[in-house]
């Protein structure tokens, strides 16, 4: 297989991880063709046939490099990319108000968690990796990982609960990683 075939499907995914851990989408489209052209390099040492973990892992590692050379910058959020409604749905105001409402909420709120909790969250919950992945992509044991996110979880409704203030609840069960998940760019 070639080097598009294997890794260009996973793109959304790259663009993704990168602008969670970075908190700037330049930053991560950065960090994202930099992690390419590393996947590029060292693509004759690839074996296998998970390229979404293999490039999941150098983004993530690219990222950490690009986050200790820089400092990431302090919280970045585009409000144009805040929930868009498609011409077909028209539901009323209030209910796109609110929703905007949410995701910027529960986006806030991720972007405060610390850096290993958050990117447990988004590798299960917006990318939908296994355990098995995510524990290979970040080097860690499972255990390790179902920690991680179960504490990162609970530090999320935390920070949710604690940024309620029309008494709403926000984004109920998974709904929140459903509308992030609209937000995929690329």
């Amino acid at each position: 297989m070639s080097f598009e075939d294997v890794f260009l499907p996973h793109l959304n995914a790259a663009y993704n991880l990168a602008r969670w851990l970075t908190r700037n989408k330049h930053d991560a489209e950065d960090v994202v063709q930099e992690a390419y052209l590393r996947a590029l390099k060292f693509f004759h040492t690839f074996e296998g046939t998970d390229g979404r973990g293999w490039l999941l892992t150098i983004v993530r590692n690219t990222c950490y490099t690009w986050l200790k050379r820089n400092r990431a910058p302090k919280f970045s959020y585009d409000l144009d990319q805040a929930g868009e409604v498609s011409d077909g749905d028209a539901p009323d105001l209030e209910e796109v108000l609110v929703r905007n409402s949410q995701v910027r909420l529960v986006t806030e709120a991720i972007e405060r968690l610390p850096v290993g909790f958050r990117e447990v969250l988004i590798l299960r919950e917006l990318e939908e990796l296994s355990y098995k992945e995510i524990a290979a992509i970040i080097g860690a044991p499972i255990g390790t990982v179902m920690s991680r996110l179960a504490r990162g979880r609970k530090k999320l409704q935390s920070e949710l609960s604690g940024n309620n203030s029309m008494n709403r609840p926000v984004l109920v069960s998974r709904q929140w990683s459903k509308n992030l998940r609209k937000k995929e760019i690329v």
